[in-house]
């Protein structure tokens, strides 16, 4: 897979725009970048996350609640702190500040109902760097794994605006790899047996998206960003 950032972003949907912008903003520190009106009815609130975007993307209508399993914990390089510090965000997403002596950028922890088909996943499918048991490296960005008795795997439906639904309840739902040719890494994942979420799409000239499950069908979005690559080709 040809990355054009190594960084690997995280996307959040909540009702509590207001309190998750103050957690994000005034407690973890994290600078403000900009707005986006990414349609549907949301907005999506972009934070920098140490070369990583955190995507609040708020949502009017209400969302279903916070689900077991999944992307479960984010722990964020903190030099401040000489210690972990555990913390919740309003929405009662776990997040944990980490020192900088133990790793300088983000780790993504996911609750899974069966860890050898993750192992296949990320190593074989994303290609992504074996660190050690259930812990793999996408660019800089650090993704860990380990069974949750709570985690529920999710049944398959229709690749298209009704696996695009089921991303959107409270908490962190998915993850954003950026990427050179989104299309080429959309027909090369499902054709190394990944879970197709959501066919390749153009947003305007901003990007170029699909969406992809893990084997638990938690969404993973490839988006090839024009102000990374370049323009969309037509």
């Amino acid at each position: 897979m040809e990355l054009a950032k190594q960084f690997i972003d995280v996307g959040i949907f909540t009702n509590r725009i207001d309190e998750m912008r103050t957690f994000y903003a005034d407690q973890i520190r994290l600078p403000y970048e900009e707005l986006l009106k990414v349609g549907a009815g949301a907005r999506q609130y972009r934070y920098g996350l140490l070369g990583s975007v955190l995507k609040l993307n708020h949502i009017r209508d209400p969302l279903p609640p916070r689900v077991a399993g999944g992307y479960r914990r984010l722990l964020i390089s903190d030099p401040r702190i000489p210690m972990p510090l555990p913390m919740h965000d309003p929405d009662g997403n776990d997040v944990e500040l980490v020192p900088r002596d133990k790793f300088d950028q983000i780790e993504l922890q996911i609750g899974v109902t069966y860890e050898p088909d993750f192992e296949e996943f990320y190593g074989n499918v994303l290609q992504a760097e074996r660190l050690g048991q259930g812990r793999f490296k996408l660019g800089k960005t650090v993704i860990s794994f380990r069974h949750d008795p709570a985690a529920v795997r999710a049944e398959k439906s229709a690749p298209g605006s009704a696996a695009e639904a089921t991303t959107r309840a409270v908490g962190i739902r998915y993850i954003t790899i950026q990427v050179r040719d989104c299309d080429l890494e959309h027909r090369r994942f499902i054709s190394m047996g990944a879970w197709e979420g959501a066919a390749p799409i153009t947003l305007g000239t901003v990007a170029r998206i699909s969406f992809i499950r893990d084997p638990d069908g938690n969404a993973i979005e490839i988006s090839q960003r024009a102000s990374l690559t370049g323009p969309i080709p037509a």
